[in-house]
């Protein structure tokens, strides 16, 4: 499994939300550049949050084929008697991977994230060697771990706490939370479609739906008791909660193209993980807008042409294959770094419209993204005749040159 961590980045300049958490911070979705950030490298239980590394493993697992959305699980005695958020699994009972993400990522489920640990791990323990591998791989602070697939604490797990991981309890950083949000959203955006849902029945014949713990959904504006903690934009991701951890929340909401990533550990109460998350996104989305600085088929000064070989022309024009846009303060006039190369090796034409010719890298604020250089106009091959004269020509202006420069070394 190779994994692209998002760009190192700075955030914005220092800003004083008062926010009423122990650590927080709030990203740019598509980029991963920090808007703002406080007490971000703090190793904090997260609680509920670690089932995002969960979510994760097993939507990695089914793109990778190993599994499948439709295939059935047989929950273990563990999964059944699993305290917490859940208590939705029967012993005997079989349910799909599929019902028992929504149970997770809805409904914060307990019982259903254990069943898909020990389905994706064979074991949690093992599970729980994959989540803190792939922590590694993501760049995760070098202190955080999981001990767990729930993020309950041990003492919570009783008879059922890993005896093989020595750690005491779970513990991450904000911005740990926010690179893993990062990775689920941008290699596997249909995590959106559970996290979205308000609420939902676990079995069609259950009495009462499950009731998705997080009150700002968009989804919600038309209940009158989530009503006010209601956020536009608002899709997803995962709350958590125990005693140890606090109320925490990791957020991700989308408003004119631009989605943003929020982080809240160790809020007050149930209430205020959501009220601070409206600050944090309310900064970022008054604060900042995604401008785009170089327009999709824009030619750049530095490369209007690239080389090709055995064209009617020794040279062909290029533009940008898309738009280069970066998240910037409202109002400010970006200042970037523009650095074009053809590709290493010279293609031969014909050349067709759209061919990839070369690259650009643009850098902004340590953020740099890369685009493709494509031929703007079709290369057709050029005749016999005119490629032996071409040849012929370059052959003896080589000479030429040569007879020229080594007359010139005489004197």
């Amino acid at each position: 499994m190779f994994i692209q961590p998002p760009p190192k980045t700075e955030a914005a300049e220092a800003t004083d939300l008062k926010l009423e958490v122990k650590a927080a911070i709030l990203i740019e979705a598509s980029t991963g550049q920090v808007l703002y950030e406080m007490n971000a490298d703090e190793p904090l239980p997260p609680a509920s949050m670690s089932k995002m590394m969960t979510e994760y493993l097993v939507m990695e697992s089914i793109k990778s084929g190993k599994h499948k959305w439709e295939d059935i699980v047989s929950p273990s005695q563990y999964a059944v008697d699993v305290i917490g958020s859940g208590q939705l699994i029967g012993p005997g009972e079989k349910y799909s991977v599929k019902d028992l993400f929504g149970a997770m990522s809805i409904y914060s489920a307990n019982d259903a994230t254990v069943a898909l640990a020990e389905f994706v791990g064979d074991t949690e323990e093992k599970f729980v060697g994959m989540m803190n591998d792939t922590a590694k791989k993501l760049g995760f602070n070098p202190k955080s771990f999981f001990i767990n697939a729930t993020g309950l604490s041990r003492s919570d797990l009783g008879k059922y706490a890993p005896a093989s991981i020595t750690q005491n309890d779970t513990m991450i950083t904000a911005r740990d939370a926010s690179i893993l949000a990062y990775h689920i959203l941008k290699e596997h955006p249909e995590v959106l479609e559970f996290a979205k849902i308000p609420s939902k029945k676990f079995r069609e014949k259950d009495k009462d739906p499950m009731i998705n713990w997080n009150w700002m959904l968009e989804g919600n504006k038309d209940n009158p008791n989530f009503k006010q903690y209601v956020y536009p934009g608002m899709d997803g991701l995962k709350t958590g909660h125990t005693d140890e951890a606090g109320y925490c929340f990791t957020g991700t909401a989308v408003r004119n193209g631009m989605r943003l990533i929020s982080v809240v550990m160790a809020a007050p109460s149930m209430a205020k993980r959501f009220v601070e998350t409206q600050k944090l996104l309310d900064y970022g989305f008054n604060n900042f807008e995604m401008k785009s600085v170089i327009g999709a088929k824009s030619e750049i000064d530095s490369m209007k042409e690239i080389p090709v070989k055995k064209g009617v022309k020794t040279t062909v024009p290029v533009v940008t294959a898309d738009a280069v846009d970066f998240v910037v303060k409202k109002g400010e006039n970006p200042q970037v770094e523009i650095q074009a190369a053809p590709l290493d090796t010279i293609k031969s034409a014909p050349i067709k419209t759209g061919d990839v010719l070369g690259t650009v890298k643009v850098k902004y604020n340590n953020i740099e993204k890369q685009v493709n250089l494509v031929a703007s106009q079709d290369m057709e091959k050029g005749s016999w005749f005119r490629l032996l004269m071409r040849g012929i020509k370059n052959f003896f202006g080589g000479i030429f040159s040569g007879i020229a420069n080594g007359l010139k070394n005489l004197f």
